[in-house]
């Protein structure tokens, strides 16, 4: 995955303007307690959505729709 690539994001499709690392608690792995030390950083996009609204998500929960060639 790289910038540019367009991808689906809860049925929509998004352009990826970014990729870094970040942590994401998921309470149906870890529970309700959050411990930000417990856990390891994994990979993230930031994705344009519509209209100009940007959003930064895990890559688990985008698919790859088409890369862009650059």
């Amino acid at each position: 995955m790289k910038v540019g690539d367009l991808v689906r994001w809860n049925e929509k499709v998004c352009v990826v303007t970014e990729i870094y690392e970040s942590k994401c608690w998921r309470t149906n792995q870890h529970g309700a307690k959050i411990n930000w030390a417990s856990i390891e950083t994994e990979p993230f996009v930031r994705i344009l959505v519509g209209d100009g609204d940007v959003r930064g998500v895990p890559q688990a929960d985008i698919e790859v729709i088409s890369e862009s060639r650059g």
